[in-house]
Order: C-alpha cells, then structure tokens, then sequence
C-alpha cells in the first residue's frame, strides 16, 4: 500500500489494514534470548532453520506484545509503546528478544489485552486513564505526527495509527485530533494456528482531543484540567482456508509489488541488453583489435622485445611497465580481501533466501544472519589480502592484516557510534542496549578479528610469486600526455554510471524495503540483477582498461579499482535523492541514520566492485601479455 491511500485511510477514518506476516514458528518460546545463550551463532543458525508449530486449543491465552511507536514516514525513528500515555500493566515484562529483533528496535512487552484462542470479544473494558494536561499535549503532537503503533500476535506484526487527524477548509480552517479509545482486533485462523491478524477502526469514533483538554464526549470525562477516557477492544476470530505454512500468501494481499512483475522484467530486460552490448563489445575487443595487434607485434618472431620498443607503440611497448607494482599496495590488497569478503557474504545472504531460510516477517532474521556470515567471512578478506600482499613482495603483513580488518570495521563503528548515540539521545528503541554492544564487539574480537589473522596467515603460506608474463624494468617508462577522456574522473563516471544504470530500477525497491515498511520477496530476481551488475562491472573493466594502456599508460592497478568502484557514488547520489523525492523522511533521528548507512552501503559498493573488476582487469592483462611473442 503506497503512503498516499495510507495516510487517506486514516483522513476518512477507515479500517487501517497494512499488516505484515511474519512467518517465523513459535521458536521464539523455546528459543527465547537467542543471543544471551552460549554458542550464539551456532542458535542463531538453528532460529533461522528449525521449524516447529505448537498449536493453540480453544480458550488457551493468545499473548499479544506491544511494541513500539512512532512517526509513519520515519521507520527507523521508533520508540517504545509505554513511552505514549496508554494502557499498561503494574509490572512491565519484557520479551526475550533474537539478535536481529534488537538491531530492528523491537521492543516486545506484555499488554492488558486478553485474548482467547476462537473465543470472541466484544467491546471489552480495557482500562480506564485520567490524562493531565501535558499527556494530552503530548498524544495530540504524537498524533498530529501520524504516530503509528506495532503489536505482535505469534510473530505477525500489527500496525495500526494512534489516532486521527483531519483538515478541512481553507476559510474558516478546520483542524480536528482524535484518538482512537477502541481497537477491533479481526484475527484469522485455520485449524489449531493464527493465520493473520489485523486492527480495524472502522465502526468507531474517535475522541476529539481539543487544545488544553478537549470537551466531553461519549466515553470521556473532564475535570480538573484532566481528561478521563475509557480504552476498550473487541476480538473477531474468522476461519481461513490458508495452511500455517502458506500464512505468508496472506501477506500478498497488502504487498507493495506489482503483482504481475512488469516492471521487474522491465528492469532485467535493460540490464540483459546492456550486458550482451558490453559483452559484445568486449568481445570485438579481443577478436579483433586484439588480433590486430597480435598480427603487427608478433610480425618480427626473431625480434627481441627491445626491437620492437622503438619502432612501436601502444599496449605493447609497455610491457616491461605493465606489471609494475602500484603504490600503496597494503591499501590495495585490503581492498580487495574485504571486497571478496562482501562478495561473499552478499552471495550468501541471496542463496539463504532463495534456500527459504528467510520468512516474510520483520523481526531481523537477515539482519542476524549477516552479522554472522560478516564474523565468519573474515576469514576470506584475510586470505585474499594477505596471499596478494606476498605475492607482490610485501614484508610487513601482519599490519596488512590489521588494516584488512579495520577497513569496513573502523568506518562502522564510527557511523554507528554516531547513528546509536542520535537515537539514544532521542530515547529511540533503535539504540542499542549495553549488553548487545558488548555482544556484537564479543563476536568481532574472539570470532571475526581471528578469523581474519588466521586467513591471512594461511594466505602468506600458500601465496606463490606473482609470475608476471613479462619481466620489468628497474626505471619506469615516462608516461606521454592523456587526453582529457582517458582521465580518471572521466573513467570514473563511465565505470560507474553503467553498472549502477543496470540496478537502478530494482534500486528504487531495495530503497522502498530497508527505510520503509514492504517487504522484498523476488529474491531470483535479485540474484539475477546482483549477476548482471557484477558481469557489467567487470566487464566495463576490461574495456577501460584496455583504453588506458593503449595509451602507453601502464597505471592501471588502482585505476581498475576506482573506475567501477566509482559506482558507490552513484548509489550514495540516489539516496540523496531518494531522500529527498521519494520519501517523505525528516528530523534528526531519521537523516542521521538514512545517510550515515547509506554511505555504509555506497562503501561496501565500492569495495565489492573495485574487487571485482580489478580481477576481471587482472585477467584480461594477464591474457594479452602472454599472448605476444616475445624474448
């Protein structure tokens, strides 16, 4: 449901139906607190696997959880539900949360509602509040802010608006604030299961919320500079023909997507079309210009590769600089261990979800599963950067290990620093409690932080030489003037602006899934647009480069990098605009957080890509050079 017939549901005072389903079993009793328990990773794992269903009999206690609170247009500004003058028990207890329900600001506690397994209820006392003057103030700013509530019943999300607002008339203006003091709870359910669940206002009344107290109305008293409502709820249980296992068709009915997925195809159609052009291209290069080439460098076979120095020019009279080490090789190793290891980790969390691991909900499975695949991946960026660094005769790698490790790290643990202390500051449920940090720095420091030492150690070991298919020169060759094309800005923005035109469109529903409320299912289509912007990647690669040396410049190592890596740029460039044109984000809370992410994403981008096609680079030079004839 997009924003606009959202917030117009709630102007007409109609049912507020977007419910998400959350397919997760009932682990969660049998597994509560995940993440407080020994061996977290090894649970973790098992939370995401296991599945056991433990029916409800009629009558048996349905628990429902309240959660948390706070801005529709602001997802990840979320506060606690008992934050907001409502309903609440004496004792407050929470709920053992997962890992990934704390990174997602859940906030699970205990409500007054009583709900029984296909037992109905109709217009049950909930409680009843005198509210002061100052927690009248503070429901209408709430409201007026279009604060949205979630619940949860057996893992399925509930969302539902605090109250109603309406403005009408220009002269004279009317301005009307409302909360809702009923709820109506429609739960659906097959067998001994809770299918789906919802909240509906749809026959009710809200109760005007007037500036300093409000009059009395139907349900509501005034006294004192106070304000006495009664809250009430009605409970509706409703056959459904859905199985347990197939709840998350439900959740289809209110998806965001288009059903029919034109405009999906659309956006693998244009990037199939760019990849064969570019691959087209690519190939034209090495079936003839390359053999061009080869014909004219390889027509003297008796020629030393002096000889052919001085009468010749282009790619080939470069090759005893063309394998000349770059500067800052620790720098660039690092850069391509830790993109590898988003390379992996990336390719990882797209087959988990294509193996089904990951159920329609919203309680931070993906999230859970990244951490750890990002601890245990470490090994990889190790392995790659260190075994590189030997190769190109680097000495002092053990501070290449360090600087492998603390690339993506440090960079993350500063935004976050900065994002966490935002929220903490705001009293946002998206800060992190102590025992979670200390969590999340354990598994760095004893499984990530070795993990990278020990990749890096056997990468040292195992590395050969560098095997150069021609010998360089002590004295580098002096490189003639570039015109204004071949510069690096200029490659740069081709590299970059080609593979981020191929993800554009599927971009815009990526965007629509992490900073909003929908929910990304088409994971085939995501891995074929993850295959179409690696192949474009590379591929761009090739063909840049190939213009660089021809060109008689032999500065290709970190050129290769920074011209498809120039991508995370462009992707950081459409969240600003994003930000500012297709969502109706704002304040501190969310900016600080969309941005400080966002140039977390651009950054991983940049690294997976820049790792990427400078392999492909790597390759293509490797294959030109051994295929001259040379002494």
């Amino acid at each position: 449901m997009d924003t606009t017939g959202f917030v117009g549901s709630v102007a007409s005072g109609l049912t507020f139906h977007h419910t998400a389903e959350a397919m997760q079993c009932r682990r969660r009793h049998l597994l509560g607190g995940c993440y407080r328990t020994v061996g977290p990773c090894c649970i973790l794992i098992l939370c995401m696997v296991l599945g056991c269903l433990a029916g409800y009999k009629q009558g048996d206690n349905v628990t429902l959880y309240v959660n948390k609170v706070g801005p529709y247009h602001n997802p990840q500004e979320t506060y606690h539900y008992y934050t907001l003058p409502v309903c609440r028990p004496e004792k407050v207890n929470h709920k053992s949360l997962s890992l990934g329900e704390v990174l997602d600001g859940d906030r699970m506690a205990e409500s007054l509602y009583h709900i029984r397994f296909r037992e109905n209820v109709e217009k049950k006392p909930l409680c009843q509040l005198t509210l002061s003057e100052k927690q009248v103030d503070q429901l209408r700013e709430a409201i007026e802010e279009l604060y949205y509530f979630e619940f949860v019943m057996d893992d399925i999300p509930i969302w539902g608006f605090v109250g109603y607002i309406e403005e009408s008339g220009f002269l004279p203006h009317s301005h009307k604030v409302g909360l809702w003091t009923h709820l109506d709870f429609n739960i659906e359910y097959n067998g001994d299961s809770v299918i789906f669940a919802n909240v509906s206002v749809k026959d009710v009344k809200p109760v005007p919320l007037e500036e300093g107290a409000g009059a009395a109305v139907g349900g509501v008293g005034l006294g004192g500079g106070s304000l006495t409502v009664t809250h009430t709820y009605s409970v509706h249980w409703f056959e459904s023909p859905l199985t347990y296992k197939r709840r998350a068709e439900r959740l289809r009915d209110y998806s965001f997507f288009p059903k029919t997925l034109e405009i999906h195809w659309l956006s693998i159609i244009n990037s199939l079309v760019l990849v064969v052009l570019l691959l087209g291209f690519v190939i034209i290069i090495l079936m003839r210009v390359l053999k061009n080439d080869f014909a004219r460098y390889n027509v003297e076979e008796d020629g030393g590769c002096d000889d052919l120095d001085q009468g010749d020019n282009g790619w080939k009279i470069i090759h005893t600089d063309v394998f000349r080490f770059p500067p800052y090789k620790s720098l660039l190793c690092a850069v391509l261990g830790v993109g590898a290891q988003f390379l992996t980790l990336a390719t990882g969390i797209i087959l988990m979800a294509l193996l089904g691991m990951f159920n329609v909900h919203r309680h931070g499975a993906i999230n859970s599963a990244a951490i750890v695949l990002y601890a245990l991946t470490s090994c990889v960026s190790g392995y790659v950067s260190c075994s590189f660094y030997t190769q190109m005769s680097g000495q002092r790698w053990v501070w290449n290990i360090i600087l492998t490790s603390c690339l993506f790290s440090a960079p993350l643990f500063l935004t976050w620093s900065i994002v966490n202390s935002v929220h903490w500051w705001c009293g946002s449920t998206q800060a992190l409690p102590a025992t979670t940090v200390l969590l999340l720095l354990g598994a760095w420091v004893m499984v990530g932080f070795p993990l990278t030492v020990i990749g890096g150690i056997v990468g040292k070991n195992r590395a050969g030489s560098f095997q150069a298919p021609c010998r360089t020169r002590n004295i580098a060759r002096q490189i003639p003037t570039q015109p204004w094309y071949k510069h690096t800005a200029v490659h740069m923005a081709i590299g970059g602006f080609l593979p981020f035109s191929a993800i554009s469109v599927e971009l815009y529903y990526i965007f629509a899934t992490v900073w909003g409320r929908e929910h990304y299912t088409l994971y085939g289509i995501l891995l074929c647009v993850f295959a179409i912007l690696l192949s474009v990647g590379a591929c761009i690669s090739v063909a840049l480069t190939y213009f660089l040396l021809s060109g008689e410049d032999y500065r290709w190592w970190w050129r290769s990098v920074l011209s498809t890596g120039s991508t995370g740029l462009f992707i950081f460039v459409y969240s600003v605009f994003y930000y500012r044109n297709r969502s109706s984000m704002s304040g501190m809370v969310q900016s600080t957080e969309f941005f400080g992410y966002s140039l977390l994403t651009a950054l991983v981008f940049s690294l997976m890509l820049g790792s990427v096609s400078f392999w492909a680079s790597l390759a293509f030079i490797r294959y030109i050079y051994h295929s001259l004839k040379m002494d």
